[in-house]
């Protein structure tokens, strides 16, 4: 096959981009007006309307329901935080940490049975994630992360220390030293999860109107250029995108992440990787990479490339400069030598939403009948699930333990206005790949340009 750049993504690729619904055909009235067709907003409307199907629910998308991050991520299902537990427990205390580490472990197995249960082929294997050192600054501080994380929430279950050894059983890279395996993490297949879930979502009688922009939301009202949703309910779910909505520019920062796709490898070449389950992987450079085993025998393999462009734009279509994809394919090299011939099929590029203090919120303010959700911090298969849960009991008006998590209701200050955002996010990149040539070097600590990178980025 030959090379794609954009088009959305390589997952669209294989399963064919899906034929567009109806826009919306003119003034409207409903319970709950959803702004966005991604993970979230699906959730939302997939859980409302389980538990009060009297409701009227209607999911406004500007082009297709997962065009967004939902269709385009490393089809990693996580239970990691979309944030820093640190930050949480701040506001709220550890045990409230703790409860929100606790329900992401389970929010994993809630996608994998509501994916049995409507039917959904996502093609979800749950064989865990690794997270592996491949030098002696990473495998430091990888190590020392492990006491952190117990504090937090992870017991000697759910998180596991791997040598060499037993991380050659599963995985062959060069240079690696230690990995912590965690088992509650899934490969899937993200434009298989959410088409299924809009389809599942449609049966249940939520109407998706797609080819529907969203041009302003107001108090009880989503206003468009083919007519206003009047809802009791107006919940924004835009992540990435928020940034395009008039008054919330810089509410949250549209993060660029990049990916390839290898043509499928041949079997000699995965008996060298060494590379038999579905777990998804990563290195623990500061500019990390993330990757996945397809489930018809690819690499797919991501990471920040250029991570923001001036004034919050983004590349709708997806395409990836060619630096990045080069990147990308040294990235690929060095962690699969094997796979280094196998030609690369495809490239894309997608934005996450990241918060000024990089952790996730769920919101909604009764009097006014607004409300949001996202801000995943690139975390956001598993945590769309919580969030949809969530916003529903707070919809319902219920207290539950899910509305009392600490990502409820957390005010977050905007970003700085422009160039100051440009130059900071660009200029922490620029020192977090610095840091990682030098620590590529055999420096055994973390290097303190990372460190100084970390502290005023606030991670």
């Amino acid at each position: 096959m030959t090379f794609t750049n954009g088009e959305v993504s390589f997952w669209y690729r294989d399963t064919g981009l899906p034929p567009k619904r109806a826009p919306l055909p003119g003034d409207l009235e409903v319970d709950v007006a959803l702004v966005g067709g991604g993970l979230t907003s699906l959730w939302t409307a997939y859980y409302l309307k389980r538990d009060q199907p009297d409701l009227r629910i209607a999911v406004l998308e500007k082009e297709f329901a997962g065009f967004g991050a939902s269709g385009r991520n490393g089809g990693w299902l996580t239970a990691e935080l979309p944030g820093q537990a640190r930050r949480y427990a701040a506001a709220h205390g550890w045990g409230a940490a703790v409860a929100m580490q606790r329900q992401m472990f389970d929010a994993v197995d809630e996608v994998i049975a509501v994916a049995g249960k409507e039917g959904i082929d996502a093609d979800i294997v749950k064989d865990g994630v690794l997270h592996i050192a491949t030098n002696p600054a990473q495998e430091r501080r990888l190590l020392a992360r492990r006491p952190q994380l117990a504090h937090e929430g992870w017991g000697a279950a759910d998180l596991l220390t791997l040598g060499l050894e037993e991380l050659a059983d599963r995985v062959r890279l060069p240079g690696a030293r230690v990995a912590l395996w965690s088992p509650h993490a899934a490969r899937i297949h993200p434009a298989r999860l959410v088409r299924g879930l809009a389809d599942a979502v449609e049966a249940l009688g939520v109407a998706i109107y797609e080819g529907t922009e969203v041009t302003r939301v107001e108090p009880s009202r989503a206003v468009t250029r083919h007519g206003t949703v009047r809802a009791s309910y107006v919940l924004r779910a835009l992540e990435g995108f928020t940034a395009d909505l008039r008054g919330h520019h810089r509410d949250w920062l549209p993060m660029n992440s990049s990916m390839i796709a290898t043509a499928p490898l041949p079997a000699d070449v995965w008996e060298e990787i060494g590379w038999g389950g579905a777990e998804v992987l990563g290195d623990e450079a500061h500019s990390y990479c993330y990757a996945q085993r397809t489930a018809d025998g690819r690499i797919a393999i991501g990471g920040r490339g250029v991570p923001y462009r001036f004034g919050s734009r983004h590349d709708d279509a997806g395409v990836t400069h060619p630096e990045t994809v080069a990147q990308l394919r040294a990235i690929l090299a060095r962690h699969f030598p094997a796979a280094s011939a196998v030609p690369v099929e495809h490239a894309w590029s997608g934005v996450l939403g990241v918060p000024r203090d990089w952790c996730a919120t769920v919101h909604l303010d009764r009097r006014t009948g607004l409300g949001w959700a996202g801000g995943y911090v690139g975390h956001g298969v598993t945590s769309t699930n919580l969030a949809g849960r969530t916003m529903r009991d707070l919809v319902l008006g219920r207290d539950t333990e899910l509305t009392r998590l600490p990502w409820v209701d957390r005010e977050v200050r905007r970003w700085e206005p422009e160039p100051l955002r440009w130059l900071g996010v660009r200029g922490l990149y620029v020192a977090y790949r610095a840091a990682d040539r030098h620590e590529s070097g055999g420096k055994g600590s973390t290097s303190p340009i990372a460190k100084v990178a970390d502290r005023i980025s606030g991670r």
